[in-house]
């Protein structure tokens, strides 16, 4: 990784340790005023916000992602993620956002960090005046132990700020920090704003659970993304709680192939975004339906239901199920996301 001497430090004198090491001189003790943590209105406790990162480093060539903008967008958000395990550190860079969709003519972004569950804590960028499509390039840290970091889920709200400063939601992004073990050092993500917010949409009786569906006829796969399900109700006396979310292919009311995501540990509100696909011939469309379970574990091998919805054609399906299902069939290779709401049954 190429590292980048701030204007502040480049003034001081350096020597070569190795090949591709360098070290300061031993000067003044005391840090550079712009490496110092920036102060939010909240408690920071175990997160800072640190010097700043290179633009450059950040740019495809060949990227047509900016210029092919899909109807409803709420627009794009790029940032980097890297958690050094040695030191349980969670490096978060903030290079930019694309198109953002203001209430008004202008627009002046703020991003605000969360590492989930943590709601009351937080960091947060500097704002950028008068753009739909800023460019942050700040660099953010978290302390995250290495035994909860597969639980956590990093998630950005972008604000626009007006002109009596106050903050209006203009999108999130969730990222679950489980993605990042499968990769090595660095990765450098962007993503589609989402207009859902857990806390503005409260959960049904028995929660809620947001997934896509994408229907592919060249290639005759069904393609189903589990995202997120809010407002749970867990078993308050289980030792062990964790929950998943089963994905079923059924043909004519017979189970064809089953799929599940990882356990999340602990959480009424779980974040997945883990992809599944299944082939279905065109012809199966009309007597196939998808059943998602939410399941949670139990000592042992044993699990509880915790809800399900099924979507698919009319034979099976009325109301948002059956237009989720026929949304798919009009947009193909488009993924299309909802959610549903969860309903109980005893049925096996």
């Amino acid at each position: 990784m190429l590292f980048v001497v701030p204007p502040s430090l480049q003034s001081q004198d350096w020597m070569a340790l190795s090949s591709r090491v360098w070290a300061q001189v031993p000067q003044d003790p005391r840090p550079a005023p712009e490496l110092l943590p920036h102060a939010t209105g909240s408690n920071l406790g175990d997160a800072c916000v640190v010097g700043t990162i290179n633009p450059e480093l950040y740019k495809f060539p060949g990227d047509k992602s900016e210029t092919n903008f899909p109807e409803g967008c709420l627009g794009w958000l790029w940032f980097s993620v890297e958690y050094q395990q040695e030191v349980e550190r969670l490096l978060v860079g903030l290079i930019k956002a694309q198109r953002l969709q203001a209430p008004s003519e202008s627009c002046s972004p703020l991003v605000k960090l969360h590492l989930l569950p943590d709601e009351r804590r937080f960091l947060q960028s500097k704002t950028r005046r008068r753009t739909s499509s800023p460019q942050f390039d700040e660099h953010f840290i978290f302390q995250v132990s290495s035994k909860s970091v597969t639980q956590r889920v990093l998630r950005f709200l972008v604000y626009h700020v007006d002109r009596q400063r106050k903050h209006q939601l203009l999108g999130q992004v969730l990222f679950p920090l489980k993605e990042i073990l499968e990769r090595d050092g660095q990765c450098i993500i962007w993503r589609d704003l989402e207009a859902e917010s857990l806390e503005v949409q409260p959960p049904s009786e028995f929660g809620d659970l947001q997934f896509c569906l994408s229907y592919s006829d060249c290639l005759n796969r069904l393609t189903v993304v589990v995202l997120r399900a809010k407002g749970l109700w867990l078993q308050e006396d289980a030792s062990f709680v964790s929950v998943f979310v089963k994905v079923s292919l059924i043909n004519h009311n017979k189970f064809v192939k089953c799929k599940k995501t990882s356990a999340v540990l602990g959480s009424a509100d779980p974040v997945y975004n883990e992809t599944f696909s299944f082939r279905a011939d065109p012809t199966e469309l009309d007597t196939a339906s998808l059943r998602l379970t939410v399941l949670q574990s139990v000592e042992g091998d044993k699990s509880h239901e915790l809800g399900r919805v099924m979507v698919g054609p009319y034979m099976y399906t009325r109301g948002k199920e059956l237009e989720h299902w026929n949304e798919m069939l009009s947009k193909p290779k488009e993924l299309v996301r909802r959610w549903h709401e969860l309903c109980h049954t005893t049925e096996p």
